[in-house]
């Protein structure tokens, strides 16, 4: 029987004590990363498009190192995107942003940042489109699963 391990990054104990989830868990050689955001280790959005993204992914990165994981180690990520009145204060940029046919605004400002970090193993990847995340001003949240070689 495969042993349930918790991982709890530094800066992200406030997760797990006072909103009572995990940001990762670690079962055999799988790790299962709760959808990461945009927010600082004091739980404040970032501000800007693109530091989201990136502050998303940077906390991705933080859930793996510390269940001994890369990038490379992820077979499946699931992102939800904010659409259309969800989006508050960037709804004006994102329409002036992407005229094409995107149901996810910035999608191509996501994938770019994406490719930054997933350079040689590429996951599977599901993409969706909601009408908000668990905090006003949020825009994107990351979820992953990776599998370790050991």
């Amino acid at each position: 029987m495969s042993t349930r391990q918790v991982i709890v990054p530094k800066g992200m104990e406030i997760l797990y004590e006072k909103f009572h989830y995990c940001p990762g868990v670690k079962v055999g050689n799988t790790l299962y990363i709760s959808g990461q955001v945009g927010r600082d280790e004091n739980l404040q959005i970032v501000k800007g498009l693109e530091a989201q993204f990136v502050q998303g992914f940077e906390n991705v990165k933080k859930v793996l190192d510390a269940g001994g994981a890369t990038f490379d180690d992820v077979v499946k990520m699931i992102t939800y995107h904010v659409t259309g009145t969800g989006l508050g204060e960037f709804q004006t940029e994102a329409t002036a942003f992407d005229k094409s046919l995107h149901i996810i605004p910035f999608l191509q400002l996501f994938m770019q940042v994406k490719d930054r970090y997933f350079t040689n193993n590429y996951p599977t990847w599901t993409g969706i489109g909601v009408t908000g995340l668990s905090t006003p001003g949020l825009i994107v949240e990351i979820k992953c699963t990776a599998v370790l070689s050991k």
